[in-house]
């Protein structure tokens, strides 16, 4: 491997403490053009030290997840149309479960403008966005909460959750294989996605392009368990197959700026 020089440094640095960069953002904070990131992430690429995505790059950092912080910012835009498209499937007076992830909390904030809903959820994040709603009753699942992405997790929270029947969840995973895996990181969050998936008449799997780009150790299910599959990108023609095969509608979800 060639030696880095001072910039490629720099940007592996900034990757590894954010978990993602852009390549806009690079070219600014480097005083540089935009061609000139992009030479310098395809490098970083090469040496499978970063992990290209659209519009810049990810700290290749194997099964590890990226920090919170990271992911609320990452394809911000995408989620927000995905989050849309969702809140156009969901009419008013609908009984939902929303799960962890920066996702599902999009969703949450394109929902505050329906009526009547009922919303069950094991993410803090998600009762403080339904708390500006008027009429919305919300159901925060018990359970150890993790301070880093105020997450409530494990057997105590699945529990909860298995006491309802819902009309629709909304659920995000960390990465999807071609031949259909739903994965995640944390095996107390396995659990509590089972038990959402077998609570709802109608469930929906919210996936940004780079969901498609990772994996995970732990296997929550397949994709042929959804009902419809919300993304922001035409999916593979492995993932395609499966969804017409299983009957499973595909949304792809035009980015939001707004």
């Amino acid at each position: 491997m060639k030696k880095l020089n001072k910039r490629q440094h720099d940007i592996l640095s900034l990757a590894e403490q954010e978990g993602y960069v852009s390549v806009e953002n690079l070219a600014k904070v480097f005083t540089v053009t935009q061609q000139t990131i992009r030479r310098d992430i395809n490098y970083l690429c090469h040496q499978e030290l970063l992990v290209r995505t659209h519009g810049g790059a990810f700290y290749s950092s194997g099964v590890n997840n990226f920090a919170y912080k990271s992911r609320k910012y990452l394809a911000s835009d995408e989620k927000r149309g995905i989050a849309n498209a969702v809140a156009e499937i969901i009419p008013n007076h609908s009984s939902i479960i929303l799960n962890i992830g920066t996702t599902t909390e999009k969703v949450a904030e394109s929902l505050l403008s329906h009526q009547g809903l009922k919303v069950v959820t094991n993410n803090i994040n998600i009762v403080q966005i339904f708390s500006q709603s008027n009429d919305a009753k919300v159901w925060l699942a018990g359970g150890k909460v993790r301070k880093s992405d105020s997450a409530v997790i494990g057997e105590n929270t699945a529990d909860f959750i298995k006491q309802f029947k819902v009309d629709y969840a909304v659920v995000g995973v960390s990465a999807i294989d071609n031949d259909g895996l739903l994965m995640d990181f944390d095996q107390r969050e396995v659990m509590v996605s089972r038990a959402i998936f077998e609570c709802s008449r109608k469930l929906i799997l919210v996936a940004d392009d780079i969901k498609f780009e990772r994996t995970a150790p732990m296997v929550i299910g397949n994709i042929s368990e959804i009902d419809i599959l919300v993304t922001n990108i035409q999916p593979s023609p492995e993932i395609i197959n499966l969804c017409n095969t299983n009957n499973i509608e595909i949304i792809v979800a035009t980015s939001s700026n707004n």
